[in-house]
């Protein structure tokens, strides 16, 4: 092997390293170096052309700054991997928890209204008993007073009976001597006072019968009447438990929604308004229920209660629309990694987030709408832009491939076009963006807003 004068000459390195550093960082250098010689020794890479070699010298630190390196790029790797599975796995169950969460709710609701609905018929056929036993008790109050008069005019005849046969006894006692001459004509008048006396004492007698029947009659009547209040009783507060029961949990169902719309930008009471105005298309507001409480206080508690149940209801009801309205999805549903967020980026404000993942990776629209642009836009590259209800627009660029055109209705989910690097990108990747009235907003308060409805 033949070596030019250059490659015997002094190590140049070494030597700007020490006019740089002075003798004090050459000395800590040849240290190192002299203690890392028994783990990498010193190998030099040597360079041979046609008449000509050189060689480069790898000394133990260089050796160790570039093992160090492929070390620390090896562990980066591994651990980006692992968060994108961890994000990848998160995104698929998030919509499947949602539905059956809402699925669950929906079910201990409808098992809540049955039993809600019993206990109402409970109480109405209570109610109907009470009234039906207050009529009876009224009959019988009435024929209670007609035998107490009757049994008064009685009373009367009976003096007047006992009167008019005081003075014939008197008369017959003045008239002994006559009755012995005429005792056939006598005899026939007391006969006539004993038929008469027999009468009135039978008349008497029903009458004090039928009264002692009718008192009976009446007191059982009081005794079905203070049953049926104490179950009726019963029934409305077991009413009253169960109609609390549904609207703590109507209550506790609607602050998770609430949170959603606020932590997207948007104030609940506005969505719900302009639900209510033109996109309820899943039908309309429930009607409150009424029931007849014939003026019973608890029953009028009871419809208020439920009122306020059937209005929240109609508030989550509203609200689950206004939800499949908005793009809450994941655009990308295969393995990616978030390669830059939301926000202010080499000076300029990225008003989306980037999703990186192979050439031809789908592509998913995250909500219900109408496609309002499909083509070329300067650094978007191939662009989508999908405009959904509510005032929310979400666009997708750097695309490889459009699967949609300009006024095709789109659904939750549909495979709109492909990841690519089109426009200003330095790699294959998804410009995300998600806009509110035109106003770019943070794509992830979207992504992180379904999380909170499981």
């Amino acid at each position: 092997m033949r070596f030019t004068p250059t490659q015997l000459e002094p190590d140049r390195s070494t030597e700007s390293g020490r006019d740089a550093g002075g003798p004090e960082l050459s000395n800590v250098t040849n240290r190192l170096n002299a203690a890392l010689e028994r783990i990498l020794p010193e190998k030099r890479l040597f360079l041979r052309s046609d008449d000509d070699s050189r060689f480069v010298r790898l000394r133990p630190l260089t050796q160790l700054a570039a093992l160090s390196g492929i070390t620390l790029a090896f562990g980066w790797t591994l651990v980006a991997s692992s968060v994108l599975a961890i994000d990848a796995m998160g995104a698929g169950s998030s919509r499947d928890g949602m539905i059956h969460t809402q699925a669950a709710f929906e079910e201990r609701l409808t098992q809540l209204s049955r039993e809600r609905d019993a206990r109402t018929a409970e109480a109405l056929a209570a109610q109907n008993r009470f009234t039906v036993a207050l009529e009876q008790v009224s009959q019988m109050q009435s024929q209670l007073l007609a035998a107490e008069e009757q049994r008064r005019e009685l009373e009367a005849g009976l003096n007047v009976v006992q009167s008019s046969l005081r003075d014939a006894l008197a008369e017959r006692d003045g008239q002994q001597a006559v009755a012995d001459a005429g005792g056939t004509d006598a005899a026939s008048d007391s006969d006539e006072v004993t038929a008469a006396l027999d009468i009135v004492t039978g008349e008497l007698r029903q009458a004090a019968d039928e009264r002692a029947t009718a008192v009976q009659e009446a007191e059982q009547a009081r005794q079905a009447v203070a049953e049926l209040s104490v179950e009726r009783a019963q029934i409305l507060a077991r009413n009253d438990e169960i109609l609390t029961q549904l609207e703590d949990a109507v209550t506790v169902s609607v602050e998770p929604l609430d949170d959603v719309f606020r932590s997207v930008g948007m104030n609940p009471e506005d969505v719900l308004e302009t639900i209510r105005e033109g996109y309820s298309g899943q039908g309309g507001p429930l009607t409150p229920m009424g029931y007849s409480t014939r003026g019973d206080a608890a029953l009028t508690h009871s419809e208020t209660k439920a009122n306020q149940i059937i209005v929240t209801l109609d508030q989550m009801n509203t609200y689950r629309i206004a939800m499949e309205k908005l793009p809450l999805a994941m655009p990308v549903k295969q393995s990616f990694r978030y390669s830059s967020g939301f926000g202010r980026r080499w000076g300029r404000a990225h008003e989306g987030i980037d999703m990186a993942a192979p050439v031809g990776t789908p592509v998913h629209v995250t909500g219900d709408g109408v496609v309002t642009f499909a083509g070329r836009q300067g650094a978007y590259g191939n662009l989508i832009k999908i405009e959904h209800e509510l005032g929310v627009e979400t666009r997708y660029g750097h695309l490889s491939r459009i699967r949609v055109k300009v006024g095709q209705r789109v659904s939750q989910g549909e495979r709109i076009g492909d990841m690519g690097n089109t426009g200003r990108s330095t790699g294959p990747h998804l410009h995300y963006e998600v806009r509110m009235k035109g106003r770019a907003v943070d794509p992830m308060s979207f992504i992180k807003a379904a999380s909170n409805v499981q």
